[in-house]
């Protein structure tokens, strides 16, 4: 995920993350569990929380940045929301 949160641009990102996803799906095919979560935060994590197979996004930094302005709870529910929102 790192190489799509440092994309310039939005085609560099839709092709960023169509390489996750294709990743993702090739490790499910081989029995793994897919963990992913380097440069998300909350405007670009969505899309990458909507890949079905990835089982767990790890987002610490962004949350414990945002836990400044808005405390460690609020934080981690509005990050909870975006991420719930992206599965449905």
């Amino acid at each position: 995920t790192g190489h799509y949160a440092e994309a310039t641009n939005s085609q560099q990102q839709s092709e960023r993350l169509a390489h996750i996803a294709k990743g993702v799906t090739l490790a499910k095919q081989h029995g793994l569990t897919v963990n992913a979560g380097h440069g998300l935060h909350y405007h670009n994590v969505a899309p990458v929380a909507a890949i079905a197979d990835i089982y767990e996004l790890n987002i610490g930094h962004a949350i414990i940045a945002q836990s400044v302005f808005s405390g460690l709870a609020g934080a981690v529910a509005d990050m909870k929301a975006i991420m719930q929102a992206a599965r449905r």
